[in-house]
């Protein structure tokens, strides 16, 4: 029997590890001249995009999913706040994103931990 609950907390872990990976890049490369700040779509848009699966008889009939990285765009920002030499990234909200995908993680991991414990209430 397959949950589909595991599999969007799987899916919003793989999210959040690339808008991790999106966040680092812009902070690596915040003084890059000509760097473009980068990050993912937002989640409910790649939950929209991804295929929902039915019960399926054979393992090869799953498409592989998507991964996030793929949704990678540069970041608008307002030309004001580009620098000289072409770089957008704009370190204080590059911090904030990263503080968001701290939480969204910590969440994600605490409803999964609370509802594997909730099947193994229900199995007992």
């Amino acid at each position: 029997m397959s949950i589909y609950l595991f599999q969007v907390a799987s899916q919003k872990s793989e999210w959040l590890s690339a808008r991790q990976t999106a966040v680092a890049s812009n902070v690596a490369n915040a003084n890059t001249p000509g760097y473009r700040a980068l990050d993912v779509q937002p989640f409910s848009i790649v939950l929209d995009n991804s295929p929902l699966t039915m019960a399926a008889t054979n393992p090869g009939d799953i498409a592989p999913a998507v991964s996030p990285m793929d949704s990678l765009r540069q970041v608008e920002t307002d030309p004001s706040e580009e620098t000289l030499s072409g770089n957008t990234v704009n370190l204080e909200q590059q911090m904030i994103n990263l503080g968001d995908v701290t939480r969204d993680f910590s969440m994600t991991a605490n409803i999964r931990r609370a509802f594997h414990q909730l099947i193994l209430s229900a199995l007992k």
